[in-house]
């Protein structure tokens, strides 16, 4: 598989998976709070580290036999889908991310990124995508292009919620965006199914 399908096999899948999760409604809060493109960089700079540690993580579940490794990726696939599936949309958002998202005294460039950043890293630290992020680097053996299109992705959905947040979701319900979310994570687990009982 070439490098290009498998960079936009994982935007596809990390873009879906991210759409419904909260990071992308505290991009949309932080940018309506700060100068958007602050925001990006501190976000985009939190989504780059995490990416860079999933890649980690899945090269090093790359060294075990394939059809293990096959196995793992789908358990963690339909996981991801299960937990997709009960995720509750939150109205209101913790204290602890509303504390995070004041605004600081100081509008400056350094600090309006620190706090995305920091927001995002302590977010994200764990989460699906990063997970998924893991296992699409094991399942295609191929870091750099599943680094590529997992960052892009996440940096697409950080532009939207910044960006066009709100409208997104007046037009397209939460809950098709999730449901559209397991459902290719579920196809995405019967493929490594597949693989780890076919060989």
């Amino acid at each position: 598989m070439s490098a290009l399908t498998v960079a936009a096999i994982a935007f596809g899948v990390i873009f879906i998976a991210e759409l419904p999760d909260k990071t992308a409604l505290a991009s949309l809060l932080l940018g309506t709070r700060f100068r958007a493109s602050y925001v990006f960089c501190g976000i985009a700079a939190a989504f780059a580290v995490h990416v860079v540690l999933a890649i980690a993580a899945g090269s090093l579940l790359a060294l075990l036999p394939h059809r293990w490794v096959e196995g793992i990726v789908a358990v963690l696939f339909l996981a991801g889908a299960a937990v997709i599936l009960r995720h509750k949309v939150e109205e209101d958002g913790d204290e602890d991310e509303d504390e995070a998202m004041k605004a600081p005294a100081d509008q400056s460039f350094w600090k309006v990124a620190g706090s995305g950043f920091m927001l995002i890293l302590v977010a994200e630290f764990g989460d699906l995508t990063q997970i998924m992020t893991a296992n699409l680097a094991a399942r295609y053996n191929n870091p750099l292009a599943v680094g590529l299109g997992a960052v892009l992705a996440l940096w697409a959905v950080a532009g939207i919620g910044i960006v066009g947040g709100q409208a997104l979701m007046k037009r397209v319900p939460l809950p098709l965006i999730t449901k559209i979310a397991a459902a290719v994570m579920v196809v995405m687990a019967g493929f490594s199914l597949y693989e780890a009982i076919a060989g």
